[in-house]
Protein backbone atom coordinates (compact mmCIF):
# COMPACT_ATOMS: atom_id res chain seq x y z
CA UNK A 1 0.00 0.00 0.00
CA UNK A 2 3.05 2.59 -0.09
CA UNK A 3 2.57 3.39 -3.89
CA UNK A 4 4.64 0.65 -5.87
CA UNK A 5 1.99 -0.31 -8.46
CA UNK A 6 0.98 3.00 -8.56
CA UNK A 7 4.60 4.31 -9.54
CA UNK A 8 4.82 1.79 -12.50
CA UNK A 9 1.71 2.02 -13.99
CA UNK A 10 2.13 5.76 -14.26
CA UNK A 11 5.41 5.09 -16.15
CA UNK A 12 3.06 3.19 -18.17
CA UNK A 13 0.63 5.48 -18.43
CA UNK A 14 -2.45 3.35 -16.98
CA UNK A 15 -3.54 6.95 -16.06
CA UNK A 16 -1.80 10.54 -15.39
CA UNK A 17 0.11 12.30 -12.66
CA UNK A 18 -2.04 14.94 -10.69
CA UNK A 19 1.35 16.85 -9.60
CA UNK A 20 5.15 16.62 -11.27
CA UNK A 21 5.52 14.94 -14.42
CA UNK A 22 7.03 11.26 -15.28
CA UNK A 23 9.29 11.19 -17.77
CA UNK A 24 10.91 8.55 -20.17
CA UNK A 25 14.30 9.31 -21.90
CA UNK A 26 14.01 12.90 -20.93
CA UNK A 27 10.68 13.04 -22.91
CA UNK A 28 7.05 13.90 -20.50
CA UNK A 29 4.84 10.35 -21.34
CA UNK A 30 2.28 12.85 -21.62
CA UNK A 31 3.47 14.32 -24.63
CA UNK A 32 4.37 11.03 -26.14
CA UNK A 33 1.53 8.80 -28.48
CA UNK A 34 0.40 5.57 -27.28
CA UNK A 35 2.33 3.87 -30.04
CA UNK A 36 5.50 5.76 -28.93
CA UNK A 37 5.44 4.77 -25.23
CA UNK A 38 4.12 1.23 -26.10
CA UNK A 39 7.45 0.84 -27.90
CA UNK A 40 9.32 1.69 -25.10
CA UNK A 41 8.19 -0.28 -22.29
CA UNK A 42 7.35 -4.14 -21.76
CA UNK A 43 5.18 -5.42 -18.73
CA UNK A 44 5.24 -8.58 -16.01
CA UNK A 45 2.67 -8.06 -13.61
CA UNK A 46 1.58 -10.48 -11.12
CA UNK A 47 -1.91 -11.44 -12.72
CA UNK A 48 -0.11 -11.57 -16.39
CA UNK A 49 -2.85 -12.95 -18.65
CA UNK A 50 -2.81 -15.53 -21.34
CA UNK A 51 -4.90 -15.94 -24.46
CA UNK A 52 -6.58 -18.83 -25.77
CA UNK A 53 -3.63 -20.24 -28.72
CA UNK A 54 -0.35 -21.85 -27.88
CA UNK A 55 2.55 -21.23 -26.07
CA UNK A 56 4.35 -20.16 -29.33
CA UNK A 57 1.33 -17.42 -30.06
CA UNK A 58 1.40 -16.21 -26.60
CA UNK A 59 5.28 -15.28 -26.71
CA UNK A 60 4.81 -14.09 -30.61
CA UNK A 61 2.45 -11.71 -28.96
CA UNK A 62 5.55 -9.37 -28.23
CA UNK A 63 6.30 -9.50 -31.14
CA UNK A 64 4.00 -10.38 -33.72
CA UNK A 65 7.23 -10.70 -36.92
CA UNK A 66 9.22 -13.15 -34.34
CA UNK A 67 10.94 -16.37 -35.66
CA UNK A 68 10.93 -18.97 -34.68
CA UNK A 69 14.40 -19.27 -33.45
CA UNK A 70 13.21 -15.78 -31.40
CA UNK A 71 10.58 -17.48 -30.22
CA UNK A 72 12.90 -20.50 -28.67
CA UNK A 73 15.25 -18.12 -27.36
CA UNK A 74 13.20 -16.35 -25.30
CA UNK A 75 11.17 -19.29 -24.47
CA UNK A 76 14.81 -20.58 -23.17
CA UNK A 77 15.51 -16.84 -20.99
CA UNK A 78 12.51 -17.41 -19.38
CA UNK A 79 12.69 -20.73 -18.62
CA UNK A 80 9.88 -21.88 -20.34
CA UNK A 81 11.95 -24.44 -22.46
CA UNK A 82 11.84 -27.30 -19.58
CA UNK A 83 8.22 -26.92 -20.02
CA UNK A 84 7.50 -27.32 -23.51
CA UNK A 85 10.34 -29.63 -23.19
CA UNK A 86 8.02 -32.54 -21.41
CA UNK A 87 5.13 -31.78 -23.31
CA UNK A 88 3.41 -33.71 -26.35
CA UNK A 89 3.28 -30.96 -28.63
CA UNK A 90 5.93 -28.82 -27.52
CA UNK A 91 5.64 -24.89 -27.78
CA UNK A 92 2.97 -25.76 -29.84
CA UNK A 93 0.62 -26.55 -26.75
CA UNK A 94 -2.83 -24.73 -26.00
CA UNK A 95 -2.86 -23.00 -23.29
CA UNK A 96 -6.49 -22.77 -22.94
CA UNK A 97 -8.47 -19.79 -22.03
CA UNK A 98 -6.57 -17.55 -20.00
CA UNK A 99 -4.02 -20.25 -20.09
CA UNK A 100 -6.36 -22.35 -17.96
CA UNK A 101 -4.11 -25.49 -18.56
CA UNK A 102 -0.62 -24.31 -17.12
CA UNK A 103 0.15 -23.95 -13.82
CA UNK A 104 0.94 -20.14 -12.00
CA UNK A 105 4.39 -20.07 -11.92
CA UNK A 106 4.17 -21.73 -15.37
CA UNK A 107 2.00 -18.97 -16.81
CA UNK A 108 4.27 -16.67 -15.65
CA UNK A 109 7.42 -17.62 -17.02
CA UNK A 110 5.51 -17.14 -20.93
CA UNK A 111 4.53 -14.27 -20.18
CA UNK A 112 8.13 -13.20 -19.39
CA UNK A 113 9.02 -14.70 -22.71
CA UNK A 114 6.82 -12.87 -24.36
CA UNK A 115 8.18 -9.47 -22.96
CA UNK A 116 11.21 -10.22 -23.59
CA UNK A 117 10.99 -10.85 -27.21
CA UNK A 118 9.51 -7.79 -27.27
CA UNK A 119 13.14 -6.48 -26.44
CA UNK A 120 11.91 -2.89 -25.11
CA UNK A 121 14.61 -0.51 -23.68
CA UNK A 122 12.37 -0.42 -20.32
CA UNK A 123 10.82 -3.79 -18.40
CA UNK A 124 8.72 -2.74 -15.58
CA UNK A 125 8.10 -6.00 -12.98
CA UNK A 126 5.35 -5.99 -10.37
CA UNK A 127 6.07 -8.59 -7.94
CA UNK A 128 6.33 -10.93 -10.61
CA UNK A 129 7.23 -13.80 -7.58
CA UNK A 130 4.85 -13.36 -5.49
CA UNK A 131 2.08 -15.94 -5.48
CA UNK A 132 4.78 -18.82 -6.64
CA UNK A 133 6.74 -21.49 -4.85
CA UNK A 134 10.11 -21.59 -4.87
CA UNK A 135 11.63 -23.74 -7.82
CA UNK A 136 9.49 -20.88 -10.22
CA UNK A 137 10.81 -17.89 -8.33
CA UNK A 138 14.31 -19.06 -8.67
CA UNK A 139 14.14 -19.42 -12.20
CA UNK A 140 12.20 -16.13 -12.77
CA UNK A 141 14.88 -14.35 -10.74
CA UNK A 142 17.36 -16.01 -13.11
CA UNK A 143 16.00 -14.49 -16.12
CA UNK A 144 16.06 -11.41 -14.56
CA UNK A 145 19.38 -11.63 -13.74
CA UNK A 146 20.75 -12.06 -17.42
CA UNK A 147 18.56 -8.87 -18.59
CA UNK A 148 21.28 -7.10 -16.13
CA UNK A 149 22.56 -4.57 -18.70
CA UNK A 150 20.32 -5.06 -21.81
CA UNK A 151 17.60 -3.28 -20.82
CA UNK A 152 16.47 -0.89 -17.68
CA UNK A 153 14.73 -2.88 -15.32
CA UNK A 154 11.98 -1.34 -12.98
CA UNK A 155 10.95 -4.34 -10.54
CA UNK A 156 8.53 -4.27 -7.36
CA UNK A 157 9.71 -6.74 -5.34
CA UNK A 158 9.29 -7.65 -1.21
CA UNK A 159 11.80 -10.26 -1.73
CA UNK A 160 15.28 -8.99 -0.42
CA UNK A 161 16.86 -11.56 -3.05
CA UNK A 162 15.33 -10.22 -6.07
CA UNK A 163 15.84 -6.40 -4.09
CA UNK A 164 19.82 -7.35 -3.54
CA UNK A 165 20.28 -8.07 -7.53
CA UNK A 166 19.62 -3.98 -7.89
CA UNK A 167 21.47 -1.04 -9.07
CA UNK A 168 19.87 1.49 -7.07
CA UNK A 169 16.52 0.97 -4.76
CA UNK A 170 13.62 3.00 -3.89
CA UNK A 171 12.30 2.19 -0.70
CA UNK A 172 9.05 3.42 -0.70
CA UNK A 173 6.71 4.68 2.34
CA UNK A 174 3.27 5.85 2.52
CA UNK A 175 3.64 7.14 -1.03
CA UNK A 176 6.40 8.89 -1.17
CA UNK A 177 10.21 7.73 -1.46
CA UNK A 178 11.83 7.60 2.22
CA UNK A 179 15.23 6.20 1.12
CA UNK A 180 17.23 5.12 -2.04
CA UNK A 181 20.53 4.33 -2.92
CA UNK A 182 22.78 1.17 -3.50
CA UNK A 183 21.91 -1.95 -1.99
CA UNK A 184 25.27 -1.62 0.31
CA UNK A 185 24.60 2.12 0.70
CA UNK A 186 21.07 1.27 2.48
CA UNK A 187 22.88 -1.37 4.36
CA UNK A 188 24.94 0.85 6.38
CA UNK A 189 22.52 3.53 6.51
CA UNK A 190 20.82 2.27 9.45
CA UNK A 191 17.17 3.32 7.67
CA UNK A 192 13.72 1.11 6.80
CA UNK A 193 15.85 -1.19 4.27
CA UNK A 194 18.38 -1.90 6.58
CA UNK A 195 15.69 -2.83 9.06
CA UNK A 196 14.27 -5.15 6.36
CA UNK A 197 17.10 -7.22 6.32
CA UNK A 198 17.96 -7.16 9.96
CA UNK A 199 14.19 -8.70 10.07
CA UNK A 200 15.07 -11.11 7.65
CA UNK A 201 18.28 -12.13 9.17
CA UNK A 202 16.09 -12.66 12.18
CA UNK A 203 13.43 -14.81 10.49
CA UNK A 204 15.79 -17.08 9.02
CA UNK A 205 16.44 -18.68 12.67
CA UNK A 206 12.76 -19.01 13.26
CA UNK A 207 11.63 -22.95 13.88
CA UNK A 208 7.97 -24.26 13.62
CA UNK A 209 7.59 -26.22 16.65
CA UNK A 210 5.24 -28.43 18.63
CA UNK A 211 3.39 -25.90 21.89
CA UNK A 212 4.71 -26.84 25.26
CA UNK A 213 2.69 -29.15 27.03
Amino acid sequence: GSGKTTLVRLIARFFDVQQGSVLVGGVDVREMSSEQLAAQISQIFQDSALFAGSIADNIRLGRPGASEAEVLQAAHQAGVAEIIARLPQGIDTPVGEGGARLSGGERQRVAIARALIKRAPILLVDEATAALDAENQAVIAQALARLRGQCTLIVIAHQLSTVAMADHILVLDDGRVCEQGSPAELAAAGGRYAQFLAQRRAAKGWRIAPAPR
